[in-house]
C-alpha cells in the first residue's frame, strides 16, 4: 500500500521539464520564467535605491537617529495595512494587484530621481516618499508571495520556486549595492533612483505577458471583517505558523535593522565611503545568495524546520562578531556569515509556511508573514537608530545579535510540538509517509 500511495502522490512531469535540471525545475513553468526574467532586472534597481536612500539621508543629516526614522516611515504603513491587504489579495486577481503596485513603485522612484537630480530633495520629501513606498509594499508583498502558486501551477515545484526567487533576490542584493556605490561615487544618488524607475518596466511587461488561469481567481462572499478574523484565528491557533512568525518578528525587530546602521559602520567604524557601504552590502548579498542556492538543490522541505533556529543562531553570532570588528576585510567576511544565516532562516520559514497554508487563506497568512518580516522592522529601525545614537552603533548591533541567539534557543525548545502538528499535513501532501500504528501491526501478525 505504501508503494501505491507514493506513486499517486508523485506529480507527473511534462516533457518540457526534461530540459531543466532538478535544481531549477520551477523554471519549466512559462509564467515563472517570465517573472524570473523581469524581476531579476527590477530587483537590481530596487537594491540600488535602498542603498542610495540610506546614503542620501546620511549625507543630508549625518544622523543615526534620522536613518532609523526614515526606515521607520517607509515600513510602518506595511505593519498597519498588510492584514487588510491580505484580505484583498485573497479576493482579487493577484496579477492585477502586482501590476498596479509595480506601476506605483515606478512613479515613486522617478519622483525621487527628479527631486534628487535637480538638487531639490530634502529630508521631509524623503520621509513622505518612503511612506508612499511602504503603502505600496503592504499590497505588493502578500500579493507577490501568494502569486507564486499560480506561476508554478504544480505545487510540488513551489519550494523550488521560493528558493529560486530567494536566489534571484540575493543576486540582485549582490549586484545592486555594489553598482549603487560606484554610481554614487561617480555622480550622485539621483541616478540610482532613475535606474530603478526604468527597471520596473521589465517586471510590468513580464506580468502582462503571463497567461494566468481565470479559475485561479476566486471571489469571496464573506465580509472583509470576517475574513480578517478568520485569517487571524488560523495564524494565532496553528502552532507551527504562529511559532515561526513569532521568531521572525523578533529577528525583524532586533536583527534586521542592523542594515540601517551600515552607513555609520562604513563611514565611522571602517573609515570608508559610499563604496565601502556597497562592499558591505554586497558581501551580505553573497552570503545570502550562497544560502539561497543551497536551498535550491534541496529535493524536499523535510529537515527545513530545524534549520530555522540554526539559521537564527548563525545570524546572531554574525552580528555580535561584526559589532566587534574594526577591520574592513574581517567585517566583509562576517557579512558573508550574517547574510547566510539571515537568508537561510527567511527562505526556510517562507517555504514551510507556503507548504502548510491552505490556498483559500494564502493571501491573509502571507500578509501576516509580511507584518512579521517588514512590519516589525520599522519599530526595529527606530529602536536601532535611537540605540545607535545613545550607546553607539557597534554595541547596538551586538545587542541585536544576542536577541537573535536567544530567539533561536526558544524556537529549538518548541521543535517537538511544531513537528507533531505539522506531520498530518506533511502526510496528506505525501512529504512524509504515514505512521503505521503498532496495534495494527500486532493484529496483522496475529491473523
Amino acid at each position: 500500500m505504501a508503494l501505491n500511495t507514493e506513486e499517486k502522490i508523485e506529480p507527473e512531469k511534462p516533457a518540457s521539464s526534461l530540459s531543466y535540471s532538478y535544481a531549477w525545475r520551477a523554471l519549466r513553468h512559462r509564467n515563472f520564467r517570465l517573472f524570473f526574467g523581469g524581476q531579476s532586472i527590477s530587483l537590481i534597481g530596487t537594491w540600488m535605491t535602498r542603498i542610495a536612500t540610506s546614503w542620501l539621508v546620511y549625507r543630508l543629516t549625518k544622523s543615526s537617529l534620522l536613518l532609523g526614522t526614515v526606515s521607520f516611515a517607509g515600513q510602518i504603513p506595511t505593519f498597519l495595512l498588510a492584514p487588510f491587504a491580505g484580505v484583498l489579495v485573497d479576493r482579487m486577481d493577484r496579477r492585477k494587484v502586482l501590476v498596479w503596485t509595480q506601476v506605483l513603485a515606478m512613479v515613486q522612484s522617478l519622483v525621487l530621481a527628479a527631486l534628487t537630480l535637480t538638487h531639490r530633495i530634502n529630508i521631509h520629501e524623503v520621509l513622505a516618499l518612503s511612506v508612499f513606498q511602504g503603502m505600496i509594499n503592504a499590497f505588493d508583498m502578500p500579493g507577490r508571495q501568494s502569486f507564486l502558486v499560480q506561476m508554478v501551477e504544480d505545487r510540488g515545484d513551489l519550494s523550488n520556486a521560493i528558493a529560486i526567487n530567494s536566489s534571484m533576490v540575493n543576486l540582485a542584493r549582490l549586484v545592486g549595492p555594489s553598482l549603487a556605490g560606484l554610481v554614487i561615487a561617480a555622480t550622485n544618488e539621483g541616478w540610482c533612483f532613475l535606474i530603478d524607475g526604468v527597471s520596473y518596466i521589465a517586471v510590468i511587461a513580464s506580468l502582462l505577458l503571463m497567461q494566468v488561469k481565470v479559475s485561479a481567481v476566486k471571489r469571496a462572499t464573506a465580509s472583509m471583517v470576517d475574513q480578517l478574523k478568520e485569517g487571524w484565528e488560523y495564524v494565532s491557533n496553528f502552532v507551527p505558523i504562529r511559532t515561526i512568525l513569532l521568531l521572525f518578528a523578533l529577528i525583524s525587530l532586533m536583527g534586521m535593522p542592523f542594515v540601517v546602521l551600515m552607513p555609520v559602520f562604513a563611514a565611522q567604524v571602517l573609515h570608508g565611503g559610499a563604496h565601502t557601504l556597497g562592499f558591505l552590502m554586497g558581501a551580505l548579498g553573497v552570503g545570502a545568495l550562497i544560502s539561497a542556492l543551497s536551498l535550491v538543490v534541496r529535493k524536499s522541505v523535510r529537515g527545513l524546520t530545524k534549520m530555522i533556529p540554526i539559521a537564527a543562531a548563525i545570524f546572531g553570532i554574525g552580528l555580535v562578531s561584526f559589532g566587534l570588528s574594526h577591520s574592513q576585510w574581517l567585517s566583509l567576511l562576517l557579512m558573508l556569515v550574517t547574510g547566510f544565516g539571515m537568508m537561510q532562516g527567511m527562505t526556510a520559514s517562507n517555504t514551510i509556511i507556503q507548504t502548510l497554508v491552505p490556498e483559500d487563506k494564502r493571501g491573509r497568512v502571507m500578509s501576516y508573514y509580511t507584518v512579521a518580516f517588514v512590519g516589525m522592522a520599522p519599530f526595529g529601525s527606530l529602536l536601532a537608530g535611537a540605540l545607535g545614537h545613545a550607546i553607539g552603533s557597534q554595541r547596538t548591533v551586538m545587542l541585536s545579535g544576542v536577541a537573535c541567539i536567544l530567539g533561536a534557543i526558544w524556537f529549538w525548545s518548541r521543535l517537538k510540538v511544531i513537528r507533531k502538528e505539522m506531520r498530518p499535513i506533511y502526510e496528506q501532501l505525501g512529504i512524509v509517509q504515514p505512521k503505521i500504528p503498532v496495534v495494527v501491526e500486532e493484529e496483522a501478525s496475529t491473523s
